[in-house]
């Protein structure tokens, strides 16, 4: 199982970095890419699968994360996910706001991530 978990480890991460790459690429551009909704709902679901092995596999048996910090997290990448679809339905007239918001949001969950203990 504890593979398994890091299989969806990798694909989560991937899943985040076609999301911040994505983004960065397409400010200059007049849509969103739509590899970054695509990547959100990614991370977003193998967020989800990650919680569902751990918790099952009993791989948190030290105590893990707080499930507040995985609620802040799903409720950030839900935003992500919904924002960059959102901005991939305008098509060519998606505003530099809109851009800012998938990247913003998509920062605040790293940060969430990383200094959150």
């Amino acid at each position: 199982m504890e593979f398994l978990y890091d299989v969806f480890v990798f694909v989560h991460f991937a899943s985040w970095a076609l999301v911040f790459g994505g983004t960065i690429a397409s400010m200059r551009t007049k849509a969103l890419y739509k590899a970054v909704a695509h990547g959100a709902w990614g991370a977003v679901g193998a967020g989800i699968i990650m919680v569902g092995i751990a918790e099952m596999a009993d791989l948190w048996a030290d105590g893990g994360p707080s499930m507040a910090k995985i609620g802040v997290k799903l409720v950030v990448a839900l935003g992500v996910a919904v924002t960059a679809q959102i901005a991939v339905r305008k098509g060519e007239s998606v505003t530099s706001g809109l851009k800012g918001a998938v990247l913003g949001l998509t920062l605040l969950n790293i940060l969430v991530a990383v200094f959150w203990h």
